[in-house]
């Protein structure tokens, strides 16, 4: 199987990167097991990175990307997968140019009967491309109001963190790549050839093994009962409160506080509160926004109150945490 991993400017390094591993150590768990290497091919899997014009080009964080082939030189491969790239302040694309050369290649490879995939971000290909459009599709919580706005016409398959609809394969968050190769790796070479890569890869990393374990499962009601509840707060009305939360979900607010303490283990109000913080944290990391703004943006009309329920949750207050998130990402902590 051949499989081709976008690059463009802004690219993320670790998602094309691991691909490649993940990819490579599949082989040499194949090559490895006298029951596996009898049926397949010790290479079952070749990647290649690919940019429009087989030149170098530079990822999210100032690094140089190795490419193996252009899009003309590339051919046909049997996979075509878009990892996750850098967005603007505003959770737009960036580098249109180049995203609309890039969603070409994917729709004219789509055509020719191609697997194609988007990884995080990298869905915003597939949108550009057309392949969204009437097609039922997975993102991650905070690029999903920017992808409805962009491509109306394709269908959010909320709460799941991955789908496959007609030859186009969506997943959620950065390291939702993970995944993808491991569902890859399955169409090609059988769930024991997958499960054998997981063993090898990800056994010492329980929290990943259980996230990944339940990627293609059925949401089962009381999740769904919390992403429903989520998403009223993030998208529809952050300032909401239990009454305003209970009414939406269609239930009483005893309901609503006997509900959320069983699944998540939470009152309404400590619910409400924490869905909040976690909005203002990728605010206050990757956008430049006062905190004011940010408080506003999440709900809270008072400054202090924001101030008082972050420095409650995290343990320091929104400015020190922009500014030690800022430091960390620079490499200025250990």
């Amino acid at each position: 199987m051949r499989i081709a991993i976008l690059a463009l400017e802004g690219s993320v390094l670790s998602a094309i990167a691991g691909l490649t591993d993940l990819f490579w150590i599949t082989n040499k768990a194949i090559a490895a097991s006298p029951e596996h290497a009898s049926r397949l091919h010790p290479q079952t899997f070749e990647t290649l990175i690919v940019s429009a014009d087989g030149a170098p080009v530079w990822d999210a964080e100032g690094r140089l990307i190795h490419i193996d082939s252009s899009f003309k030189t590339a051919g046909q491969p049997d996979v075509l997968i878009a990892p996750g790239m850098l967005l603007g302040h505003d959770l737009q694309p960036l580098n249109m140019a180049s995203i609309r050369l890039a969603a070409d290649w994917f729709r004219n490879m789509h055509e020719k009967g191609v697997l194609v995939a988007g990884a995080g971000t990298g869905s915003v290909i597939l949108g550009e491309a057309g392949l969204l459009k009437g097609r039922s599709y997975s993102t991650t919580w905070w690029v999903s109001h920017m992808l409805q706005e962009r491509y109306p016409d394709a269908v959010l398959a909320k709460g799941k963190k991955f789908e496959e609809d007609r030859g186009v394969i969506t997943t959620g968050g950065c390291f939702s790549w993970i995944s993808l190769a491991l569902h890859i790796i399955e169409k090609a070479a059988g769930a024991e050839v997958a499960s054998l890569t997981s063993e090898m890869s990800l056994k010492d990393n329980d929290l990943l093994r259980q996230n990944l374990d339940t990627v293609s499962s059925p949401v089962d009601k009381g999740m769904s009962f919390l992403v429903r509840a989520q998403e009223f707060i993030r998208f529809k009305n952050p300032s909401t409160n239990a009454a305003q939360l209970a009414a939406a979900l269609g239930t009483t607010e005893r309901t609503l506080q006997r509900r959320l303490k069983a699944l998540s283990q939470e009152s309404p109000k400590e619910f409400i509160t924490r869905i909040r913080i976690e909005m203002s944290c990728p605010m206050l990391t990757s956008t430049s926004v006062s905190v004011h703004q940010v408080a506003l943006n999440c709900g809270y009309s008072e400054d202090t109150a924001f101030r008082k329920a972050f420095k409650l949750a995290m343990d320091m207050s929104p400015a020190h945490y922009r500014q030690w998130m800022r430091a960390k990402n620079s490499g200025g902590l250990n």
